[in-house]
């Protein structure tokens, strides 16, 4: 248990991949704070789940002031922010002239500048202790594009370039970061843009799951959660200090081509 006392802060992890980096984290001995929407008593069970020393933490992702409270909050508890994982996201898939401007406020909000908000919070403290790990969840869609997904394919992509930056500041600090970046995953995400995607391309469901998700990964399989959390808690290790700025594709082949 390599992480014991350390704390983490994992957006959007109630469910999917968020859920499976807290678990991770959790499985070596960190303090994870999740936070994302639900049900009140399912996310007490997760947090139970976790162990006495997780907390949740309902901060609204498209707040700056509640993503800073949500950092002070969680140094007041624990006295430290160790690690961060920016995961929370949502989809929209449409034609860039049908897309609805409030979708596209809500994509760029809660995947790209909730990333930001979180880093410059937690950042100062990462510093002034000498070690930290940003991780961000990227997607195959941070290092090339797929029709009818503008907002999340240009926030995914920014998310590519906030890490580069933030490597480069931190580089001395102790402190890395990086982007994992996986294909198609199975999660309530994926699940929800196949009737959207349907209606776009006037495809049936598994024309969609075949032809459209599946086609772009070699292996012909979905990624797993558990894949991607155990490559994020591989970077917290200090066998990986010396990754930084990387994005690192988890993708069945997707990007290799």
């Amino acid at each position: 248990m390599f992480l014991k006392g350390r704390t983490a802060i994992v957006t959007g992890s109630t469910s999917g991949i968020g859920l499976a980096y807290a678990r991770a984290l959790a499985a070596e001995g960190a303090a994870v704070v999740i936070n994302g929407l639900g049900d009140a008593q399912a996310i007490e069970a997760i947090r139970a789940e976790l162990g006495d020393g997780a907390r949740y933490d309902a901060a609204d992702m498209t707040r700056p002031d509640e993503i800073a409270a949500m950092v002070a909050r969680t140094l007041a508890a624990t006295g430290s922010v160790d690690i961060v994982v920016n995961n929370a996201g949502i989809q929209h898939v449409a034609p860039i002239a049908e897309f609805p401007v409030e979708r596209y406020d809500a994509v760029i909000a809660i995947i790209m500048s909730s990333a930001w908000h979180l880093i410059r919070a937690a950042l100062p403290h990462m510093r002034a202790q000498g070690w930290g790990r940003i991780i961000s969840t990227g997607s195959a869609h941070s290092l090339v594009a797929s029709p009818n997904k503008s907002a999340y394919v240009m926030a995914k992509h920014a998310i590519a370039g906030l890490t580069k930056t933030v490597a480069l500041e931190c580089a001395t600090d102790g402190v890395t970061c990086n982007v994992v970046s996986p294909g198609y995953v199975w999660t309530p995400l994926v699940e929800s843009q196949i009737p959207d995607t349907m209606r776009a391309r006037g495809l049936t469901r598994e024309q969609v799951m075949n032809d459209v998700l599946l086609a772009a990964q070699p292996t012909k399989r979905f990624v797993t959660p558990e894949e991607v959390a155990a490559l994020a808690v591989f970077l917290c290790r200090e066998e990986a200090r010396s990754i930084t700025g990387a994005n690192l594709a988890v993708d069945g082949g997707w990007t290799a081509a």
